[in-house]
């Protein structure tokens, strides 16, 4: 089983709530994305409950006339915190938050997070042997599946970009395997 998770394109910057919409470039990363991922043979799009992911799997969804089916547990691990400050933003305005998020001091329980999503992919996994599906979710979700999968602790140890594509290999025996991380070829290059 091959499967694609795709983090969500940039939302906008809220100190409201933790799912606030994706911005203009956000909609624009995913008309992209689903541009790109309507050449490869899908069989199920999934996605995040929260908001920036479904409507970043939207338009992929329209292209392949598939719908988008969602789960609770590959939501982000701070959905609950009341806001949303994109990393990029959050380095500027508190370079001490940030440094206390990267080096995991973020008052967040990374072990039952990782328990969640993974009993959240290995379910899709389950329903989908022998095909390939695409999983819109949040950075927090593929750090911790990617450390599951290479064997280590729960932790936030890259930062995937919008709309990346990153893909592992499933087999029906139980073995999981990275084949890649961070892809973008869809977005334009930045100067």
């Amino acid at each position: 089983m091959d499967l694609i998770l795709v983090r969500h394109g940039l939302p906008q910057m809220s100190r409201t709530t933790a799912d606030p919409p994706l911005s203009e470039e956000g909609r624009d990363q995913a008309a992209r994305v689903g541009a790109f991922l309507q050449g490869e043979p899908l069989d199920a799009i999934w996605s995040s409950t929260m908001v920036r992911a479904v409507t970043t799997a939207q338009p992929l969804a329209e292209r392949l006339g598939l719908s988008v089916r969602t789960h609770d547990g590959i939501c982000e691990y701070d959905r609950h915190s009341g806001h949303y400050i994109p990393d990029e933003v959050l380095r500027v305005e508190n370079y001490e938050a940030w440094r206390a998020q990267a080096a995991g001091n973020h008052g967040y329980d990374m072990a039952s997070f990782r328990d969640a999503v993974v009993a959240g992919m290995e379910a899709i996994i389950a329903e989908h042997p022998g095909e390939r599906v695409a999983v819109f979710c949040h950075g927090g979700v593929i750090n911790v599946w990617t450390a599951h999968v290479l064997g280590l602790s729960p932790r936030l140890f890259f930062t995937p970009g919008y709309t990346s594509l990153n893909r592992y290999a499933c087999s029906r025996r139980g073995h999981r395997g990275v084949v890649s991380l961070n892809e973008q070829p869809h977005l334009p290059e930045r100067t």
